[in-house]
């Protein structure tokens, strides 16, 4: 019985020490690919082209990261339920999904600072409904991804109803099947529909963003060294302009914050 104890705790320390290091610089470059959570269904900052393979904003920085690093680079498709456990449990090293910056997440993961981008609220609302002012919203059915930290906020204040669903891909086959009146998300994924014309023409962002809020990406707890690497490449990315570039290149409209901080950045030595 105590060699079988012993056993299972020096299976445990095992597992815990490959958790703890899982990511470090060493490790994925030991391992050739740099494995990075990103969205799949998040027109343009990450989705899925003709061919199947995920493209957009973030698996652009990501692929930086992996060029900076001299390693191949594999995405791993994530939602707002599960990519912090994603990371946690060491499937990903790296977490770039559009993630808003909120105190309770960065208790769980370990942020790089600066956020490297910020995004509004909105909503995506059928010409239908008639939405002109955030209190139009009150008693009427509003989609809305799981997971969201702003679900709960708007439902409070303007007494939406809100009905969740996982990703970004269900709640809007539900606003097309007129199970809402909107679909409530970040403003630049709405700009990136309303690009569309099967979107455009019967959809539109009638109100005006609110609680702005800043991205971060994320690695484990513990994992300093990667940390450290994203921060200095965030850093750098904002003195080139990188991301308002890339805002440019995927069609949408840079934000406020992105042009705030290649301002601040850009001359810098």
């Amino acid at each position: 019985m105590k060699k079988l104890t012993f056993t299972v705790a020096g299976i445990t320390l095992v597992m815990l020490t490959a958790q703890a290091s899982a990511g470090k610089i060493d490790d994925i470059k030991a391992r050739g690919t740099l494995i990075v959570g990103t969205k799949a269904d998040y027109k343009p900052f990450g989705f899925r082209d003709p061919s199947g393979a995920i493209v957009g904003i973030e698996p652009d920085l990501a692929a930086d990261l992996a060029k900076q690093l001299g390693v191949k680079l594999e995405f791993v498709p994530v939602v707002a339920a599960n990519r912090m456990e994603f990371l946690k449990q060491g499937k990903i090293d790296l977490l770039i999904a559009t993630m808003s910056d909120k105190p309770e997440r960065r208790k769980v993961v370990e942020a790089v600072d600066p956020p490297y981008y910020s995004d509004s609220v909105n909503v995506l609302a059928s010409n239908r409904a008639k939405i002109t002012s955030w209190e139009d919203l009150k008693d009427k059915p509003v989609c809305a991804t799981i997971g969201s930290f702003y679900n709960k906020s708007v439902a409070e204040k303007y007494g939406a109803k809100i009905v969740g669903l996982d990703g970004s891909d269900k709640p809007l086959v539900a606003l097309k099947q007129g199970n809402c009146v909107g679909y409530l998300y970040d403003q630049t994924f709405i700009q990136g529909k309303l690009l569309d014309k099967q979107w455009s023409a019967d959809y539109s962002m009638p109100l005006k963003g609110i609680m702005e809020t800043p991205w971060i990406m994320a690695v484990a707890p513990g994992n300093d060294d990667l940390r450290d690497f994203v921060s200095k490449a965030t850093i750098e990315w904002m003195k080139k302009g990188t991301i308002v570039e890339l805002e440019q290149k995927w069609g949408i409209t840079p934000t406020d914050y992105s042009k705030r901080m290649h301002d601040k950045y850009k001359n810098q030595s």
